[in-house]
């Protein structure tokens, strides 16, 4: 980009401006930031909702494993279309268990009328992990109608059947 500058501005010494800093950068691979949010997404998931058992990296294949682990700046070799039934096993069974957990702690949320949703997750306010769920189904290349059907049904099988109605 361009930066026009008055002229008072060009005479000034001192130390190199934040703009020019910021546009001496290297531009960072978007599709690498997009993997590593996917990967800070599941283990928030993983802690928020206090999940067992689960194997973070599991959930990735050797090219998504080594992408971690490179600067932002440089262009890697992200998981392609072809996915191993295996991990996307691993990855359904994953999702079913955070929308499963989700509805769990909201109905014990809600039989405690002591304490509202805001108090239990008190950084969370508007935070939908069933969305959240089926959001992140796209990056992980599951069908979205899988987790959301399940999501439906956990809310009948917890009683909460007018919510699952909507």
């Amino acid at each position: 980009p361009v930066l026009d500058t008055e002229d008072a501005w060009v005479s000034v010494e001192g130390p190199v401006s934040i703009v020019e800093l910021a546009l001496e950068q290297k531009h960072i691979h978007y599709p690498l930031v997009e993997h590593q949010f996917v990967l800070c997404t599941v283990l928030y998931a993983i802690m928020r909702l206090s999940l067992k058992g689960v194997k973070p990296l599991s959930l990735f294949d050797s090219k998504g494993k080594n992408a971690f682990f490179k600067d932002l700046t440089s262009i890697q070799l992200l998981p392609s279309g072809d996915m191993d039934p295996n991990t996307l096993s691993i990855r359904q069974q994953f999702l079913l268990k955070v929308v499963s957990a989700a509805v769990q702690t909201l109905c014990s949320s809600q039989k405690d009328k002591e304490v509202s949703e805001e108090e239990y997750f008190p950084f969370e306010k508007g935070k939908n992990w069933p969305t959240l769920a089926a959001d992140l189904a796209q990056y992980l290349q599951i069908s979205e109608d899988l987790v959301r059907r399940h999501y439906v049904c956990e809310l009948y099988s917890y009683g909460m059947d007018h919510l699952g109605e909507e």
